[in-house]
């Protein structure tokens, strides 16, 4: 009982120390800078509206720093607007603007630097190189952040949301829009991404490198160079998503390169150029996904292996399934496809005869692209008959034996 109020002692000592600086153009104290300075650990500073143009600010103690009515912090096109480094640090209701372009030192509205516990919050950060760069940094928050910039080049455009060398960090709720990359993570792992907004971004609305044991929840990827790419990664859980008109020459909704042990489940894919693309992956589960009005709905290269497609819906793609080879070592089973013409004799709602989902002008136009010039001609629809009669160039072994005949409610 003893140690006990000793405990709760040492805790109201704690908090009867901690105070509010309140920062403003009338205010004895009018300069963020000097705040944090005279700031003890775990005090508070509320920055009042106004913009405030005082070069790169750095916080490393326990601290709050709150914008009261939008104050803006100006880095006048010229230098970071703000570092944070430590731990038990938040960010929250502030504009960043104008941070300073650097490609060297990879310059950022607000870097996060070898922290932990640290919440960046409800803030809006426009014309940026970076707005969020963030490394070596563990058990923090992104959340609600509205993130603008101006995207010139991929080499003069930094990313929205960066993450380095990172673990269980949540980045959630934020609108990104107008960067190389919406959101970037490398060496990231026990990572959550949900219910962000990633659009008009030159290259990925996600990039993932070298990160396991994360997962993408709810998402929306669209008007994007192209929607996500997940390299080099293992046990990622892609759910609920929408991949959306990620559409141009070399644009997909989904880049699977060397992943392995993976899920992909619940999304929607609509209007993509090739709405997954599968390179060199293994043991992925594509589930209960649905495919509407794609080029391709997946293309599956021969390097793939061990990978389960089932319960998925596909309606309206321009052509179902690609690949570029002739081994077949992934199973397709149970799926609903719009182009299978079978019957189903006994009605259990299977299909009594399998459905061969590529079709030899995708074969075709593998190998000779300038041929999707003749797709709506009818010498090649009278081909496409005849290869599913009597297969001779697709592969053979390649279908869903068990194909559906009414769409999934998934």
């Amino acid at each position: 009982m003893k140690k006990l109020s000793t405990i709760l002692f040492l805790l109201c000592l704690h908090t009867s120390f901690a105070n509010t600086i309140v920062v403003g153009k009338e205010r004895v104290v009018s300069s963020v800078r000097k705040a944090i300075e005279l700031a003890a650990p775990n005090d508070t500073i509320l920055l009042e509206k106004g913009t405030y143009k005082e070069g790169p600010l750095t916080i490393t103690k326990p601290l709050r720093l709150i914008g009261v009515d939008g104050p803006v912090l100006d880095g006048e096109g010229k230098h970071e607007i703000l570092t944070l480094s430590g731990q038990n640090i938040l960010v929250k209701g502030i504009h960043f603007a104008n941070a300073g372009y650097n490609s060297m030192n990879d310059y950022a509205a607000i870097k996060v630097i070898d922290a932990q516990n640290v919440i960046v919050e409800n803030n809006t950060i426009t014309y940026a190189y970076f707005a969020l760069h963030i490394a070596n940094t563990y058990y923090s928050i992104v959340r609600n952040n509205t993130i603008k910039g101006s995207p010139k080049t991929e080499q003069t455009t930094g990313n929205g949301i960066h993450l380095w060398k990172s673990e269980h960090m949540l980045v959630e709720d934020n609108h990104i829009e107008g960067h190389r990359d919406g959101i970037y993570f490398e060496f990231v792992t026990n990572s959550i991404i949900q219910n962000n907004y990633s659009t008009r971004n030159i290259r990925y609305g996600l990039h993932f490198m070298f990160s396991h044991n994360d997962a993408y929840i709810n998402n929306v990827f669209k008007d994007n160079g192209a929607g996500v790419a997940v390299m080099y990664s293992k046990k990622v859980l892609m759910h609920s998503n929408l991949f959306d008109h990620n559409w141009g020459p070399n644009a997909y909704g989904i880049l699977l390169k060397e992943i392995s042990d993976s899920r992909i489940i619940h999304n929607t894919f609509l209007q993509n150029t090739v709405a997954i693309l599968m390179e060199g992956t293994n043991r992925i589960a594509v589930e209960r996904n649905t495919f509407t009005a794609n080029g391709w709905a997946m293309k599956v290269q021969a390097s793939c292996d061990e990978n389960t497609f089932f319960h998925n819906n596909f309606h309206g793609n321009t052509f179902d399934l690609g690949t570029n080879g002739t081994m077949t070592l992934n199973r397709f089973y149970s799926n609903y496809w719009d182009k299978y013409e079978g019957y189903d004799l006994d009605k259990n709602g299977t299909g009594d005869v399998a459905y061969h989902p590529v079709s030899m002008y995708s074969m075709v136009i593998e190998q000779n692209p300038n041929s999707l010039l003749l797709l709506r001609s009818f010498m090649v629809s009278l081909l496409d008959k005849a290869e599913k009669a009597i297969p001779s160039l697709t592969p053979v072994h390649l279908l869903d034996e068990a194909p559906r005949m009414k769409s999934l409610q998934l």
